[in-house]
């Protein structure tokens, strides 16, 4: 009988942490101004413990729940090429964070450590269950350089590796189901309106819940310590930490009207702003930190991709030719152009998107990797205006990103050269074979296998895509599709599937444990 009291409280959390997209459940539901800060506390502060009843597999289960419903999100998007470049942040933070002894074996290798990215242009990231994270577009547009995204990712990947979510669940789940519940909506609607939250709060156990405030601003000065050392072993310079806190802490004072919700789920405690204040004094006078090329031109390419409008597109493809244009320093005209020439893309422009783009070229020549984007850009430019030989043309086959494999195959699927999507098959099996997860790679090679005539292959690949996605319904269908398919050709099989057909099965008894134990779960 327990276990009927207990579920709704457990969907009641999976609900509200999927809504709000963060980790500081409890601290999201007072608006800043409201809050009593805590008395300072010294620079190095002692972690909070384990203290968690919530096992490292149960964590992982809940992450994969909540994850597996973000796939499915309209607003979800796999960019290859913003993708690309926030795991070039994101794998040396892990890599520093083992080094420091702050990620340990056994949570690196169970949990997922995946970013999920999605169009909202709201200023947001987010830490979930089990090693997932959530980035939205819209901080990917106004950061300033990579040092201050790695602040904010080192500061999330703390939230998971220190178990903060886990003890806020445990925390949470020995009280009452009816403050629990109150608690909970007053999240829901602090995502939406802080005043209505600040009500719903005032009407449930104000003092039991202030205690949980409390342990959440504990959590957020632990995040901030730890993450600011793994961000500065990893390479990146310690400014970016304190320009990205100076740049949350203007957008708190203007009253944040809901662009920056990471505020919410983040609250700038006058604690957490003395700490970054006295890491500032602390770091030796320089330069200010200057925008590289290839992060403004990614910067611009986020701001696009997040769905402004027609008219916000309109802007940006004229703006190249105001007036002021040639007064802009060589970064920003390259940022203008980027963001102009993909517009024009995304308004189905092809000729001012090639014309924006030639524009582009001479200002990206000497900059490697501001170059690459301008020539991907290029080939992206084709393949949307439907001249995939063109598109390939721009692109090396043996370039080792993910930007290019994709890009290439979508070209050569358009184009059907035999020899073509031969080739592109053995790419994007090798790919997968070192990269599983990789959804987007498995529904390409899906669509390969199925231009070149083998659709068991073909109908295996898209259930290994719905893997990736942690769709074990779908995929245990697609896998019995291609059961079905392989006995009813027979003799007429094609050479290799009996091969495919071992692996099918196998891979089906593998997916049907885990569809049985998501069942179980709901």
């Amino acid at each position: 009988m327990q276990i009927f009291k207990q579920k709704p409280l457990i969907v009641l959390v999976k609900r509200a942490l999927f809504a709000i997209g963060c980790v500081a459940v409890v601290s999201a539901t007072v608006p800043v101004q409201s809050q009593t800060p805590p008395p300072p506390s010294p620079t190095r502060l002692p972690s909070l413990g384990e203290g968690s009843e919530m096992t490292i597999s149960a964590e992982r289960r809940l992450g994969d729940s909540i994850a597996r419903e973000i796939y499915r999100d309209a607003d979800y998007i796999d960019d290859p090429l913003l993708g690309e470049y926030v795991q070039g942040i994101w794998q040396p933070l892990l890599a520093a964070a083992r080094a420091r002894g702050e990620l340990s074996p056994e949570m690196a290798e169970r949990f997922a450590w995946t970013i999920m990215m999605g169009r909202d242009r709201s200023v947001n990231a987010f830490a979930l269950p089990g090693g997932y994270f959530g980035l939205h577009l819209g901080l990917l547009a106004v950061v300033a350089n990579r040092a201050e995204l790695a602040s904010v990712l080192g500061h999330e990947m703390t939230h998971v590796t220190q178990r903060h979510i886990a003890r806020m669940i445990s925390r949470e789940g020995q009280q009452s189901p009816w403050l629990l519940g109150a608690m909970i909506l007053g999240v829901l609607a602090a995502s939406r309106n802080p005043e209505a939250a600040s009500a719903i709060i005032t009407t449930s156990q104000a003092a039991s819940i202030a205690g949980q405030l409390s342990f959440s601003r504990d959590m957020e000065r632990e995040a901030d310590r730890v993450g600011y050392g793994v961000m500065t072993q990893a390479g990146f310079e310690p400014q970016g930490f304190v320009t990205m806190f100076e740049k949350l802490q203007k957008a708190s004072q203007l009253n944040d009207s809901g662009g920056f919700p990471y505020l919410r789920s983040h609250p700038l405690t006058t604690a957490r702003i003395a700490d970054m204040q006295a890491r500032q004094q602390l770091l030796p006078p320089g330069p200010p930190l200057r925008p590289m090329l290839d992060h403004v031109m990614l910067s611009a390419r986020a701001r696009v991709l997040s769905r402004p409008g027609i008219d916000t597109l309109r802007n940006w493809v004229a703006e190249p030719d105001a007036p002021n244009f040639a007064s802009l320093p060589p970064v920003r005209q390259a940022a203008v152009l980027y963001a102009a020439s993909l517009a024009a893309v995304q308004m189905r422009d092809s000729g001012a998107a090639r014309a924006l783009q030639k524009r582009l070229v001479p200002l990206t020549r000497t900059d490697a990797a501001a170059a690459r984007l301008t020539q991907l850009l290029g080939a992206e430019i084709e393949l949307a205006a439907g001249e995939p030989v063109r598109a390939a043309a721009l692109l090396d086959p043996d370039a080792p990103g993910r930007p290019e494999l994709l890009m290439l195959g979508q070209a050569r699927l358009v184009m059907g050269q035999p020899a073509a999507l031969a080739d592109q098959a053995e790419r994007l099996q090798n790919w997968v074979a070192v990269r599983p997860q990789d959804a987007g790679a498995w529904q390409q090679l899906g669509s390969v296998y199925g231009a070149r005539g083998q659709a068991v292959r073909a109908i295996r690949a898209e259930a290994e895509a719905q893997v990736a996605m942690l769709d074990y319904g779908a995929a245990v269908d697609r896998f019995k599709a291609a059961q079905d398919l392989v006995r009813r050709t027979g003799a007429n099989a094609q050479p290799g599937d009996h091969i495919e057909a071992s692996i099918i099965d196998t891979r089906l008894r593998q997916v049907e444990s885990k569809f049985r134990e998501q069942a179980l779960e709901r």
